[in-house]
């Protein structure tokens, strides 16, 4: 029987973005099923003790820098480290996210959060302009300006709430968050336990 891996995620970290591709790899070769669950970070932060990168300490914000370029070296993935739109509003990207999850299906969805990601993060694009993330879904095969139109309905708005909630009620803290068989793995350097659970 196959299992369900709970993937809590914020479209703007660099972190769910260097993870992004292994993870949907890793549960396809398992046969693992995704349950894909953007919500918003700020709020889980608001409650769970974590800072916004401008409000942490200096030391921690150089270390971040070091690790990201580390890990950008090491998967052989492009990252900017200063893009020009972040930080950035995630919530119209989370929406796009949980309308094509919606509507299209779970692989669809993934394969547009892919596309999110790199926009940001490699291709320096702002994602939180509707424009832009029509664009993004366009190039993914997906009806781009339809689905911005759905992502700006009530219920996106209200799964995107139920995702925070949840995510919260799991003990996230900070992205990616898996959840395998009940047991929570934060960060993408976490993946080699994701994959045991798994097996």
């Amino acid at each position: 029987m196959s299992k369900t891996v709970q993937y809590f995620f914020a479209p703007q970290s660099p972190w769910a973005y260097l993870g992004h591709e292994r993870f949907v790899a890793m549960a396809q070769e398992r046969g693992a099923l995704i349950d894909i669950k953007p919500f918003d970070l700020g709020k889980v932060f608001s409650v769970s003790g974590g800072l916004p990168l401008a409000k942490r300490a200096p030391q921690r914000q150089a270390y971040r820098l070091q690790e990201l370029a580390r890990w950008s070296k090491h998967l052989g993935l492009p990252l900017i480290a200063h893009p020009t739109y972040f930080p950035v509003p995630p919530d119209a990207a989370a929406r796009l996210i949980i309308a094509a999850r919606t509507s299209l299906g779970a692989d669809a969805a993934l394969g547009l959060t892919g596309a999110i990601m790199r926009a940001l993060w490699a291709e320096d694009r702002n994602i939180s302009d509707a424009d832009t993330l029509a664009q993004i879904a366009s190039a993914c095969g997906l009806d781009g300006k339809m689905l911005v139109k759905s992502s700006e309905t009530t219920g996106v708005q209200e799964q995107y709430d139920r995702n925070t909630d949840e995510a919260m009620a799991a003990s996230v803290f900070g992205v990616p968050w898996y959840v395998v068989d009940g047991e929570g793995f934060w960060g993408q350097d976490r993946l080699e336990f994701v994959e045991r659970a798994l097996s």
